[in-house]
């Protein structure tokens, strides 16, 4: 008979706190519910949709004996091109699975630039007749997106973008006369996340801007000084910041 009593309190036990876990799980989908965020009458991209897109800039300097602060006689020329296109397919609703590659490539020759420390006669001043450098990177990853509604707006939503990319990196630089000269080579690896603004221009063409956010990466640079001298480098960091130096501008269709 005792036992029976405790196997039943038990039972009412497991029973109650069943319930206080059920209450408080719809009491925190509530909550979400009045934010919007799994209200699915908020419908931005549908189940089903492709996502084609992508982003690009370029820019361009030429420099002509000009003057920054503590560096003058500048000359030099130098360009950055960047591309990033991306597709993707909406495996749910407001949510997209894809793939992004992104491709850069920066060139810089400086003829001349000096660099001044205090007065002409006890001041230090450091200068340069030749400087070369050429680079380009490269990457492929996986995307994964979800798009937030502005309410029941149809045209305006954020969204979040997770990337898990690898890719690569080679550079060229030369100075000095005799020229010398360092070739490199890197292997990147990332984990990031970016958040951005969309809004639809028509039915299936949308503008939209990202920001990064925040990431992972790890790189390994492998390193030839004048064809003879050898050196390597490992470098891992976490950035929990905005950067503003990545900020991107594209256009996207959805079909």
């Amino acid at each position: 008979m005792r036992k029976f009593v405790v196997l039943f309190f038990l039972s009412i036990f497991g029973a109650v706190n069943v319930m206080a876990q059920d209450t408080a799980l719809a009491e925190r989908e509530q909550r979400r519910s009045q934010r919007g965020l799994v209200d699915m009458n908020n419908l931005f991209v549908p189940k089903g949709q492709w996502v084609f897109g992508g982003t690009a800039s370029y820019s361009t300097h030429d420099n002509q004996s000009y003057k920054l602060l503590i560096l003058e006689d500048i000359n030099s020329i130098g360009y950055t091109v960047k591309v990033s296109p991306l597709i993707a397919y909406a495996i749910a609703d407001n949510m997209a699975l894809g793939g992004r590659f992104n491709y850069g490539r920066s060139f810089m020759r400086i003829d001349s630039a000096s660099l001044s420390f205090g007065d002409e006669e006890t001041g230090t001043q450091l200068s340069t007749d030749f400087y070369y450098a050429l680079q380009h990177s490269y990457s492929a990853g996986a995307v994964w997106r979800y798009y937030i509604p502005l309410g029941r707006n149809k045209r305006f939503a954020l969204f979040n973008e997770v990337q898990l990319s690898v890719g690569g990196s080679q550079a060229k630089f030369a100075m000095d006369s005799p020229v010398r000269g360092t070739f490199s080579k890197s292997f990147d690896i990332g984990l990031g996340v970016n958040p951005g603004i969309i809004a639809f221009a028509s039915n299936v063409m949308a503008v939209e801007v990202n920001v990064g956010m925040m990431g992972i990466n790890y790189s390994h640079t492998k390193q030839v000084h004048n064809k003879v001298a050898k050196g390597d480098s490992n470098a891992s960091y976490m950035n929990f910041s905005v950067n503003l130096l990545s900020i991107g501008l594209g256009v996207s269709f959805y079909m």
